[in-house]
């Protein structure tokens, strides 16, 4: 069956997209990647565990596409036991909508011993750092890659050469193990990570440091036992980086940690030049000494190297360290990678000490606060304040229960994804308007609708989203805070800073005014806990997001940590309504509606899509000739 759709159906939001057809995916298509994702040995930071691997590693291989295109990668399932997903972080995926990876919010997971061809929908105005991972319970744990959109034409900063840091932590039990004890009564904190691993590299912190028990960004959670370790010796070294004299490099961080904010600075170089934050877009150069990296944030930097004669000045040295350290931790970890000039050169051990002074304590919560502003500032969809809509205040509260569950909540709502029975669009598509969240019992009720228990919000509207850190109420640990990561699906927002206490408008306003802060589009950013500890329910401390809701469809805003997701920090937020929402025709999008249906492939059977043809990878090419 075929079907052609025009964008005056569609709406102008799909801008680019002209045509759509239902298409098979038999022998004759060649997927412009290929993942396969199944459970094996990870040897990495000096030790082994079984986890789940991408193309036989962790982290997964890098993955490099166009702007303004549409790229397709298959994702085979080869476990055997459990489900998958894979989420594009930073992607919009506004043009696929059942691809963006949230497993019983966007669609069904994929089952074992089948695949999905995963349609990836890219603006020529996307280049930049993002990364694939497993939305599936915490197997991004170890269930992670790179993913780089390059630019369309030249990049507007001259380098030599680039390098991608995925920084990972590690943890000596699997993925399926530390999701069992976050989510168990009572609930066990799998404990502080046993280190920073890069490109899947490093070494970990030693068997005094490692004990398991000492819960992260506050450290107040149960002990549980130490784990047993294998150790492999010969892959106890630390990571390299090769770089050759003379020349600037585009150090592409990515934050692919499962808990740990981690910092990160050179030994006896110059500062280093943020250039992009979170993809999206560029921004005005910042000069900084160290670099801080939440879970789920990417920054872009500019680096020079020394010469050859400033390598002969400092007594002809090959390598350097880069230091690597845990922040908002209670029991910091600290580690290195070093910068080789010389690919003979011998790999040095860490040193006995600090290298180094990278900012602790409070300085912490200010780094980089009302800084990245937008590269080309004319062009800047900033909303005002007089533009605001509507202000949801979201306090995020951790709460325990009799048989010692734990729990994280927003307004006193808490996700899942083994909340539901059925996606949340594939609910919609099913049920039409009927299932489309209630937006005035939403409004009056803190946000969130009491039967869909999702967050609903009008194509049009501008949200300042205002999150606010409180103590904790949970039983044994009350008043404790945590710093979290926050990461919006879908479209990206317009930070407007944070601070200290409860939110105040009129104050935050004005002081953008005062700086003429026009801040850079992001998807990921920090909501810090500001003090170690409060009041029970008190807040301590908030995180402003202003965001203008231009894409219908179901998309996820939660804490990026994976165990505060497997305890519920997560939520759905349903933007427009069934029309606007179901793109695809009923027809059409019957594959997608089942687990298992028809557009998950096999051996034995060829899927078919609903695919958009996408023009705008034309206006690419028009700019680079």
């Amino acid at each position: 069956m075929r079907n052609i759709l025009s964008t005056l159906v569609l709406g102008g939001w799909l801008s680019g997209a002209t045509l759509a057809d239902l298409v098979t995916h038999d022998e004759s298509f060649s997927p412009d990647h290929i993942l396969r994702v199944t459970i094996g040995e990870i040897t990495s930071g000096c030790q082994t565990r079984k986890d789940v691997i991408v193309n036989g590693t962790s982290p997964g291989p890098a993955l490099h596409i166009l702007p303004g295109a549409s790229t397709w990668v298959r994702v085979y399932n080869d476990m055997s036991d459990q489900n998958l997903t894979m989420h594009w972080h930073g992607i919009a995926q506004r043009l696929a909508p059942f691809a963006d990876g949230t497993p019983y919010a966007s669609q069904w997971p994929v089952p074992p011993g089948h695949f999905f061809d995963y349609e990836l929908q890219t603006d020529k105005d996307d280049a930049g750092t993002y990364y694939y991972h497993s939305h599936v319970e915490m197997q991004a744990l170890s269930c992670v890659g790179a993913l780089i959109v390059e630019d369309c034409g030249e990049a507007p900063f001259r380098y030599d050469d680039e390098r991608i840091f995925l920084w990972q932590d590690w943890f000596d039990a699997n993925s399926t193990t530390m999701a069992e004890e976050v989510t168990g009564s009572p609930f066990q904190w799998p404990g502080e990570t046993g280190g920073i691993l890069l490109n899947g590299k490093g070494v970990v912190a030693s068997e005094e440091t490692a004990v398991a028990g000492h819960g992260k960004f506050g450290g107040r959670h149960h002990l549980t036992a130490e784990r047993t370790r294998r150790s492999d010796h010969s892959q106890c070294r630390l990571p390299v980086v090769d770089v050759d004299p003379g020349k600037t490099y585009r150090f592409r961080f990515i934050g692919g940690t499962a808990l740990s904010l981690v910092a990160a600075a050179f030994e006896g170089h110059g500062n280093l030049t943020i250039v992009q934050v979170d993809g999206s877009e560029y921004i005005q150069p910042v000069s900084t000494g160290h670099l801080q990296v939440g879970a789920g944030q990417r920054y872009d930097v500019l680096f020079k190297t020394k010469t050859a004669e400033e390598l002969q000045a400092d007594g002809n040295r090959s390598t350097y360290y880069m230091q690597i350290q845990t922040l908002d931790s209670p029991t910091p970890f600290t580690g290195y990678a070093v910068l080789r000039y010389n690919r003979h050169a011998h790999v040095p051990a860490a040193p006995a000490y600090s290298v180094v002074d990278i900012p602790t304590g409070d300085g912490i919560w200010h780094w980089m606060e009302y800084t990245f502003q937008p590269l080309h500032a004319d062009k800047s969809e900033f909303p005002s304040p007089e533009e605001v809509t509507r202000r949801l205040v979201i306090n995020v509260t951790e709460v325990s229960f009799p048989d010692g569950k734990i729990e994280f909540r927003f307004n006193n709502l808490s996700w899942t994804e083994f909340m539901y029975y059925s996606p949340t669009l594939v609910d919609i598509y099913n049920r039409g308007e009927a299932a489309i969240p209630d937006y005035n019992a939403a409004v009056s009720n803190n946000g969130w609708d009491p039967e869909t228990l999702s967050w609903p919000a009008q194509v049009g509207e501008v949200l300042e989203i205002i999150w606010q850190n409180t103590g904790s109420v949970a039983d044994h640990v009350l008043g404790k805070l945590e710093t979290h990561p926050f990461h919006a699906h879908s479209k990206h927002y317009y930070d407007i800073g944070g601070g200290p206490g409860p939110y105040d408008a009129d104050a935050n306003n004005a002081k953008i005014a005062q700086l003429g802060y026009r801040p850079a589009q992001r998807d990921t950013t920090m909501l810090y806990k500001w003090a170690e500890s409060t009041g029970p329910g008190e807040v301590s401390g908030w995180r402003g997001w202003r965001i203008r809701m231009t894409n219908p469809g179901v998309w996820m805003i939660h804490c990026h940590v994976l165990a505060h997701m497997m305890m519920g920090m997560q939520s759905v937020w349903v933007v427009g309504n069934s029309t606007q929402i179901e793109t695809i025709p009923m027809a059409e999008s019957q594959g997608y509606l089942s687990y298992g249906g028809d557009v998950y492939g096999s051996d034995s059977h060829h899927p078919s899509y609903y695919a958009w043809t996408n023009e705008a990878v034309h206006q690419c090419k028009e700019i680079e000739s």
